[in-house]
C-alpha cells in the first residue's frame, strides 16, 4: 500500500497522520488532498467509536478505498466527560480553538488542582470494502492546567498537561508531542494492520 485516505479536513490532524504513515513509506492523503466531490459527513453517532466509523465508512464506501477516521476529543473529570465527543464545537459554532479553551477554563474556575484530571481520547476506524471495521484506541492522560501556554499543536494542547510533566502539550515539539499523544497510541496499533496488507 502505497497511499491511505485519512478521512479529515482538519489540518492539525492530518499533519500528524503524515508523519506517522511516513516511516513506513506511505503517503497519507486527507480529505483536503482530494479532489472528488466527497459526501460530508455528519457525526451523528454518541461516541467517539460510533462518529470514527460513520467517517470511514461512508468515505471507504464513496471511494471503494481503505480508509482511516479517527474521532477524538478532550474528558475532563470535573466536567462530567465534557467536552467528549463535542470537543471541537463545544462553544459552539464556528468552530474555534481559542473559544473552546476560554469555555473550559471558565467552567473550571475555582477547581483545585488534584480535580483537573482529563485525558485525550483517539479512537481510530479503519474500513474497507468488504471488510468489517476495526478499531483502535490511545489515550494520553493528564490535567487540565489553570491559563493557556505554548504555540505548538492544535486544539486543547495549551491547557493539557501529560501526566509526568509540567508544561502543556502546546510547548512540546512536534516530535516530542508524537511520542505521547493519544493519535500516536492508537495510530501505533495500526502496525498489524499495515503489515497485514
Amino acid at each position: 500500500m502505497k497511499e491511505v485516505i485519512v478521512a479529515t479536513k482538519n489540518k492539525g490532524k492530518a499533519r500528524e497522520f503524515a508523519e506517522f504513515f511516513a516511516p513506513y513509506g506511505i503517503r497519507a492523503l486527507s480529505l483536503w488532498d482530494l479532489s472528488k466531490n466527497l459526501p460530508d459527513i455528519e457525526e451523528t453517532g454518541a461516541t467517539f467509536e460510533e462518529n470514527a466509523a460513520l467517517k470511514a465508512e461512508d468515505i471507504s464506501s464513496f471511494l471503494k478505498l481503505p480508509v482511516v477516521a479517527d474521532d477524538s476529543g478532550l474528558v475532563i473529570d470535573a466536567l462530567h466527560g465534557s467536552p467528549g465527543i463535542y470537543s471541537a464545537r463545544y462553544a459552539g459554532e464556528p468552530k474555534n480553538d481559542q473559544t473552546n479553551i476560554e469555555k473550559v477554563l471558565a467552567e473550571l474556575k475555582g477547581v483545585p488542582a488534584k480535580k483537573r484530571t482529563a485525558r485525550f481520547v483517539c479512537i481510530l476506524a479503519v474500513a474497507a470494502p468488504h471488510v468489517e471495521t476495526t478499531y483502535y484506541k490511545g489515550i494520553c492522560e493528564g490535567s487540565i492546567s489553570t491559563s493557556s501556554s505554548g504555540d505548538n499543536g492544535f486544539g486543547y494542547d495549551p491547557i493539557f498537561i501529560p501526566e509526568n510533566s509540567n508544561k502543556t502539550l502546546a510547548e512540546f515539539t512536534p516530535l516530542e508531542k508524537n511520542k505521547i499523544s493519544h493519535r500516536k497510541k492508537a495510530i501505533v496499533q495500526l502496525d498489524s494492520w499495515l503489515k497485514s496488507l
